[in-house]
């Protein structure tokens, strides 16, 4: 089955049955996904009966930590690395920051980092705080009509001083998917490391790492239909490499060196109930029977195949309006289904109107501050934000034009 199955997938999600939400169109997913049946199954479990310290002898112990367990292997294995190479933290966020003290710490001044302008502030503001050490920070400029990033722009600004190269999958308002892999090979041919923010890009099907080719990739479970916990994959050269974060008992574990605070364990047994959505979609759908590394490329393709079809009317219908400006490409093939428009009022209380038409919807900055000013956003003005996933239907897409036509 090439098409998703789109009745089969909302019924894994009890907030399309959850009789408050009826009639509610939910387009705020690049703020936090709806949470699939599995993994509130096993949160449930998981605290009414294995809430106890993991990794002990008793039986209710071991079954926690073999959740736990579970939870890293299938899902380092959806991402395409090795289990130890994936690190859970509470947000992404503060993975990000951890990450930037471990820099800090190995890095010398003189060195140079290259961020850009174009990411949500999360993984561009703790690497820019290392100027303060003496770093030199360098900034790879989106093009101010498109918000795109030009991989020649980043050429020109690598050299043998650079020690990280930091940016998106994708933008939480420009949209577009960035060529990661042709990235990532420009960065390493200079001799520097890549992180990569997929938080914005993993709720449209999680990648694989491996074949990005990223040193470091961060994307957030509670945007994936999970906990709320942030996911980090450090491969294993560049985590050997770096200063030890966590307690120095736990340095020798590449999984614990860069989670300086106790885990959420409940929480990330629950990310197991991930692994469990993407296999009982391949199954339904007739995906491959081997591995979840296998099942996870089977389902990312199958996510996006349906956003795409969804999204190209939308782009048509909103990038043909006056007064209306579409931030990013027009064109579905190249963007996640996160669509920002400046318009000539204020994005809020247009966000406010799309509400008495059962549109969930945003506005704002959404922390993509340094983007929209250089895309000649009006701060105050902000941005109207749609956003969508896998789990939308086309009914919910229908809803929206019409209640876009009403409001602009």
């Amino acid at each position: 089955m090439s098409t998703l199955d789109i009745d089969f997938v909302r019924a894994q999600f009890p907030a399309f049955s959850e009789p408050s939400l009826q009639g509610q169109a939910f387009f705020e997913n690049a703020g936090g996904s709806y949470t699939c049946k599995p993994v509130l199954d096993r949160l449930f479990r998981y605290y009414t009966e294995r809430k106890v310290q993991p990794y002990a002898p008793y039986e209710a112990s071991r079954l926690a930590g073999a959740e736990m367990d579970e939870a890293r292997r299938r899902l380092a294995a959806i991402l395409g690395v090795d289990t130890d190479e994936l690190s859970f933290g509470p947000s992404t966020t503060q993975n990000t920051y951890v990450m930037a003290q471990a820099f800090r710490q190995w890095m010398q001044p003189g060195e140079a980092i290259i961020v850009t302008n174009q990411d949500h502030e999360a993984n561009s503001g703790p690497w820019r705080r290392l100027a303060e050490d003496g770093i030199e920070v360098r900034e790879w400029q989106i093009d101010p009509e498109t918000g795109s990033l030009d991989p020649q722009d980043l050429a020109n600004l690598l050299d043998d001083k650079v020690r990280l190269v930091c940016f998106p999958h994708c933008s939480n308002v420009v949209g577009e998917i960035n060529p990661v892999a042709e990235i990532t090979a420009i960065a390493h041919a200079a001799g520097a490391f890549v992180c990569v923010d997929g938080v914005s890009y993993a709720p449209h099907g999680l990648p694989n790492v491996d074949e990005l080719g990223a040193d470091i990739y961060l994307f957030s479970a509670y945007k994936t239909y999970g906990p709320h916990q942030g996911c980090m994959v450090v491969r294993r050269k560049l985590g050997q490499m770096l200063p030890n974060q966590a307690h120095f008992f736990n340095g020798d574990v590449l999984y614990k060196r860069f989670t300086p605070a106790g885990p959420d364990h409940a929480q990330i047994a629950a990310n197991a109930g991930m692994a469990d959505y993407i296999a009982a979609l391949s199954v339904h759908h007739g995906g491959p029977d081997g591995s979840d590394t296998q099942r996870g490329a089977f389902v990312h393709d199958l996510m996006r195949g349906h956003e795409v079809s969804l999204l190209q009317p939308l782009l048509d219908a909103v990038s043909n309006r006056n007064a209306v400006r579409l931030i990013g490409t027009a064109d579905a093939e190249k963007r996640a289904p996160t669509v920002a428009l400046a318009l000539n009022r204020n994005a809020e209380e247009v966000a406010g109107e799309l509400a008495t038409h059962g549109i969930m919807a945003g506005g704002g900055d959404f922390y993509a501050g340094r983007p929209l000013q250089a895309m000649g956003v009006d701060p105050a003005q902000g941005v109207l934000r749609v956003s969508f996933t896998h789990y939308t239907s086309q009914q919910e897409i229908d809803q929206l034009l019409n209640a876009l036509d009403a409001v602009l």
